[in-house]
C-alpha cells in the first residue's frame, strides 16, 4: 500500500497548491476551485484479494482524518464494487474539499489566509489598479506583510509627485527611510507600473531595480569615470574621478586612450606622451559613449585573455569601432604559459566585431583547443613585456 493515497499525501497536495498561490487566488473569484475533487490512488480489484486487510486499514486511516463537525478536513467519495470473491465493498475514490475553509483547515493556513484578505482589502482600497496583481501574486502580498504600510506610503508619494527629478533619499514619507526604498525597488517597480499613469513612466528604461530611477523620473547616482593623465598633470592632479557627464565635456588633449580592468595595472601603468588611462568598465560602456570626443582618439583596451575579455572588447567596439586590443594576443598568451589559469564560466556566444587574429584566438579559447577554460589574467603578464608592447604602440 506504499503508493496508495494517505491523509499526508492529501495535505501535501493541497499545500502545493497553496505554495503556487492557487488557494489565495481562488478567494478573488477569478479561478473557481471549490468544491475541489482530489482523486485517490488505492487498491484495485485485483489487489484486494491479496491485500484485503491492508485495504481496510487504509480506508480506516482516511476516514479518521475525514471532515469533522468543526469544518476541518475533507469528505470521502466512495464507489461500490462487486468483487467476485469478496462480494460487495465500498472503496474511497476521491476526497472532496467543499470550501476554502476546509482546504485551509487541512493545511493549517487559516491565519495566513485571513491576513492576506486583510492586506488585499487595504491595498485595493488605496490603489484599485493593483487588484489583478494581487490575484496573480498573492504570496508576494504575504511575503511583505509587515512592509505594506511603508510600501503604500511610497506609492502614494510617487503618484502625488510624478517624475519628481529628486534622489530616492529625498522621498519624504513618515517612518520610511531611503535604504528601505532602495531595497524594495524591484517590488515597487511592479506596483508603480500598474498604479502610475503611462505619462509618468519612461518605457525605454529597463524594468525592475536596474532602471528604477530613470523609469520613474528620479535622479540616479552619477556614473563615475576614473582616469589618469599619463602625460603631465591637470592642476597638479594625475589620478582623477569625475561624473560621466563631466567627463563627456572634458575633451582632454590626448591622442591615445588606454583602458584597463585591473586597479594595480592602472596604478602602475607607465607615463606615456599624449596619453590617457581609464580604469575599469567591464560590460558597461554606456557612460563612456556620451563622450563623443573619444571617437576621435586611438583607443586601446587591455583585458584578460579569456572568453569574457574578448566579449567585453566586442562590446566596446559597438560604441568605439576604432578600439584595438592590447596585450590580448596569442604571442602574449603563449609567452606566459606557466601562469595560465581557468575561467569560471566561459561564454560561447559568437562575437562579430573581433579582428581576424582575435577571432581565431577566441575560437581556440571557447573550444578549449589550448587548455580547458583557459584564462590569462592581465595582472599576471610580466611588466617588462607590458612596457615593451607599449613602446611599440607609442612609436
Amino acid at each position: 500500500m506504499t503508493d496508495w493515497t494517505t491523509p499526508a499525501d492529501l495535505r501535501a497536495r493541497v499545500l502545493r497548491e497553496w505554495q503556487r498561490g492557487r488557494l489565495l487566488a481562488a478567494s478573488f473569484g477569478d479561478a473557481p476551485l471549490y468544491p475541489w475533487r482530489i482523486t485517490l490512488k488505492g487498491p484495485g480489484s485485483a489487489t484486494l484479494t491479496e491485500q484485503f486487510d491492508a485495504a481496510r486499514q487504509w480506508i480506516r486511516l482516511l476516514a479518521e482524518a475525514e471532515k469533522t463537525e468543526n469544518g476541518a478536513g475533507y469528505r470521502l467519495e466512495f464507489q461500490e464494487i462487486n468483487h467476485r470473491q469478496l462480494g460487495r465493498n465500498r472503496l474511497p475514490v476521491a476526497a472532496w474539499l467543499d470550501s476554502e475553509a476546509d482546504a485551509l483547515a487541512l493545511i493549517g493556513k487559516r491565519r495566513e489566509a485571513a491576513r492576506f484578505r486583510q492586506l488585499a482589502e487595504t491595498i485595493i482600497q488605496a490603489f484599485p489598479p493593483l487588484r489583478d496583481w494581487i490575484a496573480k501574486r498573492p504570496l508576494r502580498v504575504l511575503e511583505y506583510a509587515d512592509d505594506w504600510p511603508a510600501l503604500l506610503g511610497v506609492l502614494g508619494w510617487v503618484i502625488a509627485h510624478p517624475r519628481p527629478n529628486v534622489y530616492l533619499r529625498q522621498i519624504d514619507v513618515p517612518g520610511v527611510h531611503s535604504k528601505f526604498i532602495e531595497r524594495q525597488r524591484g517590488l515597487l517597480a511592479e506596483l508603480l507600473d500598474l498604479a502610475l499613469p503611462a505619462a509618468a513612466i519612461d518605457p525605454s528604461a529597463s524594468t525592475g531595480m536596474a532602471g528604477f530611477e530613470l523609469r520613474y523620473g528620479f535622479r540616479a547616482k552619477p556614473a563615475m569615470i576614473r582616469f589618469r593623465l599619463l602625460d603631465g598633470a591637470l592642476c597638479g592632479l594625475t589620478d582623477l574621478a569625475v561624473s560621466a557627464d563631466e567627463f563627456a565635456r572634458l575633451a582632454l588633449p590626448c591622442s591615445r586612450v588606454f583602458m584597463t580592468e585591473n586597479e594595480i595595472n592602472y596604478l602602475a601603468f607607465p607615463r606615456l606622451p599624449e596619453s590617457l588611462l581609464i580604469f575599469g568598465a567591464g560590460y558597461g560602456f554606456d557612460h563612456l559613449a556620451v563622450a563623443d570626443w573619444l571617437l576621435e582618439r586611438e583607443i586601446y583596451y587591455w583585458g584578460d585573455i579569456d572568453t569574457h575579455g574578448y566579449a567585453i572588447l566586442d562590446q566596446l567596439r559597438s560604441h568605439f569601432p576604432q578600439a584595438r586590443s592590447l596585450l590580448m594576443d596569442r604571442a602574449t598568451l603563449l609567452a606566459h604559459r606557466t601562469l595560465w589559469g581557468r575561467e569560471d564560466t566561459p561564454t560561447q556566444r559568437d562575437l562579430s566585431r573581433l579582428h581576424p587574429e582575435e577571432a581565431s584566438l577566441y575560437d581556440d579559447l571557447r573550444r578549449d583547443r589550448l587548455a580547458p577554460a583557459l584564462r590569462l589574467e592581465q595582472e599576471r603578464i610580466g611588466f617588462a613585456w607590458v612596457e615593451n608592447m607599449l613602446a611599440q604602440v607609442c612609436t
